[in-house]
């Protein structure tokens, strides 16, 4: 199944402080390749402060030229569609992802069925598998696999891009490391949540359950 991978840029750090989005991208990858792309400005109707206006380069002049932030968001949702999401930091992201998908639902009358869409984090990620890094923020992990910016940082597509590339590397870094072939989204989640030292643990569990669903109903009997 793609995975998407998502990135927004915001007016500041929470929806529950009235917070909104300002920038949307989505990566769509399918077996480690990138296959399609979704971008857009979008007017929430926030206004950006100077920090964050400076932060990402996105201006509020920018920002009124824009389509309105429920239209981008529902097209974004229809992009998406039952594809699982990843982000950095997806703690952040998720709860805009959610906030965002109210919204639409407020505007549409039906809430988007993938609102509660489950994320995987490259962030999480990347501290189970490269304890050694410095740091953990994007750029610092970008360095680190000297991974390269196709644009300007802060920028969702930019970012977006990036974090589909960590994506690819951490699937093969637990390919070569752990023996799996194609690490879906289901088992990434596993492995965020596992602690630094269980991941392998973490791993086997996932094989033996997705091994005992596959049974047939009856395949204990017989085998007895």
């Amino acid at each position: 199944m793609p995975i998407a991978v998502l990135d927004f840029e915001t007016t500041g750090l929470s929806p529950n402080m009235g917070d909104r989005v300002t920038e949307v991208a989505i990566v769509l990858m399918d077996n480690g390749q990138v296959v399609d792309r979704f971008q857009s400005l979008m007017n929430a109707g926030v206004r950006i402060n100077a920090f964050v206006e400076q932060f990402t380069g996105i201006s509020n002049d920018m920002i009124a030229a824009a389509p309105p932030a429920e239209e981008v968001m529902a097209a974004a949702s229809r992009f998406v569609g039952d594809a699982p999401l990843v982000a950095h930091n997806a703690s952040f992201d998720s709860r805009f992802w959610a906030a965002e998908m109210t919204r639409v639902g407020w505007h549409s009358g039906a809430v988007p069925a993938n609102q509660h869409a489950p994320f995987a984090c490259t962030m999480l990620l990347s501290r189970r598998l490269y304890p050694q890094a410095l740091s953990f923020r994007l750029a610092s992990l970008a360095a680190f696999h000297d991974l390269s910016f196709s644009g300007r940082a802060h920028r969702a597509m930019a970012d977006a891009q990036v974090t589909a590339a960590l994506l690819a590397r951490i699937q093969r870094d637990l390919e070569r490391r752990y023996d799996v072939f194609d690490p879906c989204h289901e088992l990434l989640v596993k492995v965020q949540k596992a602690p630094k030292a269980k991941v392998s643990e973490a791993i086997r569990r996932h094989f033996e359950g997705v091994e005992k669903a596959e049974r047939p109903i009856g395949w204990a009997a017989a085998i007895t």
